[in-house]
């Protein structure tokens, strides 16, 4: 099994992201009037890539988790209009990397901090959701972290740990692998910051490079 991350890795929201955010806070603030100041683009980067509710706790702390679920909801709607109206930046190869391991015979999915709707249209956009086995997600209550996702692939698909690859580029993607077991692939292209990994079994500069390795 080959399980990726996703942005960073096969797409990048960076380009989108922030204006996705501030228009869903601005939104919120100007119904409620509880928003006095947006957080800046740099608070807003700093957090891509970590849980949605660690990121909303962590850029709207003085609301209610009820309010900010709902502007993270409406950040979810505007981040999948805007990559289906082609936003956002897919890497070079993502749609033959992902048909060669296809064809190869490995079972392909991810294991992301997005969420459902986020992963597929990603996918979906991409041309190669058909693919990608069912996505475990963080779901708050049996999952809480990549590593966990990692644990359930584990289980659902009776695998040693050692044979599912995971493939991404920050420490979250890293240590997940470490927590379980698996052997891990860094992309050196995606948003890690210099020294942010450890070690790794393979480094891939872009996408098709994956093809030299599996």
């Amino acid at each position: 099994m080959v399980a990726f991350d996703v942005d960073g890795t096969l797409f990048s929201s960076e380009s989108i992201i922030f204006k996705t955010y501030v228009q869903a806070i601005e939104e919120f603030a100007s119904k409620t009037g509880k928003i006095t100041s947006l957080p800046s683009h740099d608070q807003i980067m700093n957090e891509i890539g970590k849980p949605v509710r660690t990121i909303f706790a962590n850029l709207l702390p003085d609301l209610p988790e009820s309010e900010r679920d709902l502007i993270s909801g409406r950040v979810l709607d505007l981040l999948c209009d805007a990559i289906r109206s082609g936003g956002g930046d897919f890497y070079a190869g993502v749609g033959s990397t992902i048909h060669y391991l296809k064809e190869k015979g490995y079972t392909i999915t991810c294991a992301s901090n997005g969420r459902k709707a986020y992963i597929e249209t990603v996918l979906d956009t991409a041309g190669v959701l058909q693919y990608f086995e069912p996505i475990v997600v963080i779901n708050q209550d049996t999952i809480h972290t990549k590593g966990e996702i990692l644990a359930e692939y584990v289980r659902k698909y009776n695998l040693e740990p050692s044979s599912i690859a995971m493939i991404g580029d920050r420490h979250s993607d890293w240590e997940a692998a470490r927590q379980t077991g698996c052997p891990f692939g860094f992309c050196t292209y995606g948003h890690g910051l210099p020294g942010e990994i450890p070690d790794f079994e393979w480094k891939f500069d872009d996408l098709p490079t994956l093809k030299q390795f599996f």
